[in-house]
Order: C-alpha cells, then structure tokens, then sequence
C-alpha cells in the first residue's frame, strides 16, 4: 500500500505563482511514476504533468507547457510542480498520483495507469 500526502496550494492571483510537492511512502519503489491530475467542479479529472522519477522523462498537458514545470526527487520519493502564469482556468483541486510501475523510459498520463491517488490540495486563481 503506497500513501500520498499532497503540500501546498492555495489562493493566488492572476499571473501569480505556486508550488505544490506530494510524497509518497508505504513501500519500496522502483521504475516509478509520479503526477498531478486536476479537476473543476462537475468535470472530470484531467491530466496535468507526469514524470518517470527512475528516467526523469516528463511529459505535459498542452493546457500547462510551458507554464508549469514537474521535478522528483527519486530518493525521497517526492514529486513537485511548480506553477506559473497562473490562469483563472487552473482553478481546481489538484490530485496528486502514482504509478508503481512504468518502466524505464514511459511517462503515463491516462486516469487507469496510476494506482494511487492522493486526497488533493485546492488551487484558486482569482483576483
């Protein structure tokens, strides 16, 4: 069983910034993938960053290149996402998740390939 505890969040104004981290611990992971998934209220999860924390690889939502950036530390199994040029239309409850196996070079990014999910942190852009 792998348990996630999401950091961070909160109130920002357009054009701001901030970061989120989420660390997992429970068991001993190898070839692991770490992520944020997002959802509005009345809409689905959507995908946000992902990153193989064994490869480094990343991959993004068009919605967020360029703007966020995804990091992991492999040894404390954590991952972060720093976000900026924040949007009213980030506004939503950022769900951490993980995959306790992707391989060596895959980066997932669809709901059915991570195992675990965190209970979410708020993020809310507004002025």
């Amino acid at each position: 069983q792998v348990h996630l505890v999401e950091f961070g969040g909160g109130l920002v104004q357009p054009g701001g910034s901030l970061s989120l981290s989420c660390a997992a611990s429970g068991r001993t992971l190898t070839q692991y993938s770490m992520g944020w998934f997002r959802q509005a209220p009345g809409e689905e999860r959507v995908f946000v960053a992902a990153i193989n924390l064994y490869a480094g690889n990343t991959y993004y939502a068009d919605s967020v290149k360029g703007r966020f950036t995804i990091s992991g530390d492999n040894a404390k199994n954590t991952v972060y996402l720093q976000m900026d040029s924040l949007k009213p239309e980030d506004t939503a409850v950022y769900l951490c998740v993980l995959d306790t196996y992707s391989g060596n070079m895959y980066v997932p990014r669809k709901v059915r390939e991570f195992d675990y999910w965190g209970q979410g942190t708020q993020v809310t852009v507004s002025s």
